[in-house]
């Protein structure tokens, strides 16, 4: 087991550094990836293979934030992630509040990252074509865009009814905002910021959570670029939907007041007061 582990840590070190490329040369783009240690120190591994895939002419840094561990017991996969050659920001706990952890828990990679470009994805997410998707986003900012995402899909799902209707439902819900109100849908597991455009942004109280980065950038005058091409989806894990229709009205109520909350971008109260969806720090 262990001869198996050290030769995937040889593999993806080898994959890593051929996509940071000449480190004496500044990144075309940094790709921040929050890992929560209580559910995915090992997850990110794979999105690191799947990174690793890509085989076009640009360089990019690789920015993992570890959180949700400990103060005095640091996760010794930090030491691992150092190995392979990614840059490992570790936090205890990034959580503020009224923010959601899980965006939040990027802010700490954006401020470290040396690129303005900024790729985010999530630790237990799927990249099918890895090239395709980093050569467009890269494109897409030097069009001028400062924010971009493309389609998200997802895996692992369960072959219950109830958890098809709410894949449905959350797919329905996102078109209709992206293409009847121009509402940009950002998502954590799949977006690329300009740091320089979102910083000011979050510094001034104004997000909250993933799902207001695209709208908030527009307001202030960035424009979002999107694409539904098949070769640029990412894949999300539906290893929580758990299925059952009850649980599918109470997801579709609770998805609904916080739409309504998130997309509000109020900025008469205090921040904590802002997202009431998340009140505590992260659990396991």
């Amino acid at each position: 087991m262990l001869a198996e582990q050290r030769t995937r840590i040889l593999e993806l070190r080898a994959r890593v550094s051929t996509l940071r490329g000449d480190t004496d040369v500044p990144p075309t783009a940094s790709v921040v990836i929050p890992v929560n240690a209580q559910a995915d120190l090992e997850n990110v591994l794979d999105v690191l293979a799947e990174l690793g895939r890509y085989s076009g002419t640009h360089s990019f840094e690789v920015v993992l934030v570890v959180n949700n561990y400990p103060k005095d017991e640091p996760p010794a996969a930090l030491q691992t992630y150092t190995n392979i050659g990614v840059r490992a920001v570790a936090v205890p706990s990034v959580w503020r509040a009224g923010e959601a952890v899980c965006f939040t828990a990027r802010i700490p990679g954006i401020r470290a990252a040396a690129a303005d470009t900024i790729v985010l994805f999530d630790a237990d997410t799927r990249i099918p074509e890895p090239t395709e998707l980093l050569d467009w986003y890269v494109a897409r900012f030097r069009d001028g865009a400062k924010a971009a995402y493309t389609h998200v899909g997802f895996y692992d799902l369960r072959p219950l009814w109830s958890v098809r209707a709410r894949i449905a439902a959350h797919h329905a819900a996102r078109w209709g905002k992206r293409v009847v109100l121009r509402i940009p849908t950002t998502r954590g597991s799949n977006y690329a910021v300009s740091r320089s455009g979102l910083l000011p942004l979050y510094d001034l109280g104004l997000l909250t959570d993933d799902l207001n980065v695209g709208p908030a950038i527009k307001a202030a005058g960035g424009r979002v670029a999107y694409s539904g091409s098949k070769r640029l989806v990412v894949l999300t894990s539906g290893r929580k939907f758990h299925g059952g229709w009850l649980k599918l009205g109470r997801y579709l109520r609770y998805r609904l007041l916080y739409n309504m909350r998130a997309l509000r971008l109020p900025t008469d109260r205090p921040r904590a007061e802002r997202n009431p969806h998340h009140k505590g720090p992260l659990r396991p």
